[in-house]
């Protein structure tokens, strides 16, 4: 399994709800779309004033080839278009990590 985690910086012409409500309404069907995605997780910050990103994405997908094949489909450009609507780009990092579960608490 692998993922790739994205820390979100909102747009400055947005405020944090505005940011939030675009992310949930507009970009969360988008990654619906995505070919072979199997898992996405939102995150976001419970102090928003003090944290240096607004929210962490997490997509995960069976291998690199089928991430790969997922953001080189239509649906892909679609989700990385709308991704520069509410998020600034250059501020933000993407990861590209293999998960493993050491142990799920019961």
């Amino acid at each position: 399994m692998v993922k790739m985690v994205v820390l979100l910086v909102r747009k400055e012409s947005l405020d944090y709800e505005e940011f939030l409500t675009h992310w949930k309404e507009e970009h969360v069907p988008l990654v619906e779309d995505l070919p072979g995605v199997e898992r996405y997780v939102t995150s976001h910050p419970t102090e928003p004033e003090k944290s240096a990103y607004d929210g962490v994405a997490e997509v995960y997908f069976e291998d690199m080839e089928q991430l790969g094949a997922a953001f080189d489909s239509e649906a892909g450009e679609a989700l990385l278009a709308d991704a520069e609507a509410f998020s600034d780009q250059d501020a933000g990092e993407v990861l590209y990590m293999e998960e493993e579960t050491r142990f799920v608490a019961e």
